[in-house]
């Protein structure tokens, strides 16, 4: 996919100012899966901010609207961007519903949150993409349920091969506004980590699971 360069660095500037991202080549992020990482993801903070708030929204309506026709629904992926999903199903005055990890342990045990019909087309929407296990259980899920996943549209995704393969054996079409390299890009060229760091930070892309640990 070719990714709007202007698109990409802006959206990578905004995430830098508020600190979404962060970046930190000398106290590295412990991530939940254990991962060892330079670089720490929360685009959650982007709802704290109106301006940014409605850039990314208008942002990835113009995504769905340019690469995917025919949309009967949005679909987010708990919890980081159900409000990005409902956002954006605002915008676009279609049906919104919510995909958890996994089925509830009580009540209806639902695993999908909202009203979705079997046959409708449904774009996914997600706040990173990593590895995309999480990302592609939602689409498992809502294909599951009868739906037809067109694609999905992130705000961030670190570029991994892992997730580039994910995505390809599940036959999901991936867009997002910005990815790993154009934040590095921007980071450097703003400031944010030194041209040093570079070699460091690129390191990390080729083989998160080992980065950082004992050889």
């Amino acid at each position: 996919m070719k990714m709007n360069e202007e698109v990409a660095l802006a959206t990578a500037e905004l995430l830098l100012q508020i600190k979404a991202i962060k970046l930190d080549v000398k106290n590295p992020f412990t991530w939940a899966s254990g991962i060892i990482s330079p670089i720490y993801c929360d685009n959650r903070k982007t709802l704290s901010y109106p301006k940014i708030r409605t850039y990314i929204r208008q942002e990835l309506v113009k995504l769905i609207n340019e690469h995917f026709a025919s949309v009967d629904l949005i679909a987010g992926v708990a919890t980081g961007a159900i409000a990005q999903g409902a956002l954006v199903a605002q915008e676009l005055g279609l049906p919104f519903a919510y995909v958890r990890s996994s089925k509830k342990d009580h009540g209806l045990s639902n695993q999908i949150e909202g009203v979705v019909e079997s046959g409708q087309s449904v774009i996914v929407v997600e706040d990173l993409v990593s590895t995309g296990g999480s990302s592609l259980g939602a689409v498992d899920a809502l294909r599951d349920a009868g739906c037809i996943v067109k694609g999905m549209v992130a705000v961030f995704s670190y570029g991994l091969k892992e997730a580039e393969t994910n995505f390809q054996k599940a036959n999901v079409q991936l867009f997002t506004l910005t990815n790993y390299d154009m934040l590095i890009r921007q980071a450097i060229e703003q400031g944010y980590v030194k041209e040093s760091d570079m070699k460091v930070l690129l390191k990390w892309k080729d083989n998160p699971k080992t980065w950082g640990k004992p050889e």
